[in-house]
């Protein structure tokens, strides 16, 4: 088994972890806790920490698959960049009740509310990455060449 297949088995796993840590930061009666009004801050940190777990381990899985040793094009830079960007968001938009900019800050005492336009937010925002990873996915160069910007590749 080459480095490229193992890569891509850790791409799988570092994936399959970030949607098991999504999944419970969505639904945390899954593990036995108590299910409670809102969603608290600590429910939108581990939502969002899933997420970009998810995001990074599919990177992992396609660079190691469809592009092991080839040059990222500018397509697929786009791509890059335009998923960090939906992560970033959501991470504003998930905390934004939190940081003080959102609409519904909590008072003393209070939890956080999750909004419909919050919650919309983050789904956009999560659509937004996980088009970013369809675009790196669908538009590298096939060709096979050596870079030669070492930070233009990872390496498998």
């Amino acid at each position: 088994m080459d480095n490229s297949q193992k890569f891509a088995q850790l791409g799988i796993a570092v994936a399959l972890l970030g949607g098991v840590i999504t999944f419970i930061g969505l639904f945390p009666s899954v593990i036995g806790l108590e299910a409670s009004a809102g969603v608290g801050v600590l429910q939108m940190l581990t939502i969002l920490v899933g997420f970009s777990i998810l995001i990074s381990g599919a990177y992992i899985f396609v660079q190691a698959t469809y592009y092991p040793n080839k040059r990222h094009n500018l397509a697929q830079k786009v791509g890059v960049r335009l998923s960090m960007t939906g992560v970033v968001l959501a991470t504003a938009i998930g905390l934004a009740d939190v940081l003080g900019f959102g609409s519904n800050s909590p008072l003393i005492g209070q939890r956080p509310t999750l909004g419909p336009w919050q919650t919309a937010g983050l789904i956009g925002s999560f659509m937004v990455a996980s088009l970013g990873l369809l675009i790196f996915a669908l538009f590298g160069d096939g060709t096979p060449d050596e870079p030669s910007d070492p930070d233009d590749t990872l390496t498998f």
